[in-house]
């Protein structure tokens, strides 16, 4: 695979693997899955698929920090909401 990996060429893996699909339908079937992870994250659910990982959203604090057009300068970093993920232990092995 190359060292990028687009939804297209998920869709190809997925073609290859199950088989018995168009690459349109297994295209359709991944962005339906990142769909609904979207969603539940806006939800706030977690996420958890095992042995991959889990998605969850985390509440960043407010803090200051620095300018980047103008190193010296501080600015004020708003709290924001941001989508995390977990890997699972058998990604983590298969990573290894």
């Amino acid at each position: 695979m190359p060292s990028t990996v687009t939804k297209a060429d998920l869709a190809d893996t997925v073609v290859t693997k199950v088989g018995g699909l168009t690459k349109r339908t297994a295209a359709e079937v991944i962005e339906a899955t990142l769909d609904a992870i979207t969603n539940a994250l806006c939800d706030g659910a977690k996420v958890q698929i095992t042995g991959f990982g889990t998605f969850e959203v985390r509440e960043r604090k407010a803090r200051m920090g620095r300018n980047p057009a103008r190193p010296g300068e501080t600015i004020h970093i708003p709290a924001q909401k941001a989508p995390v993920f977990k890997a699972g232990k058998r990604l983590k092995d298969a990573v290894k």
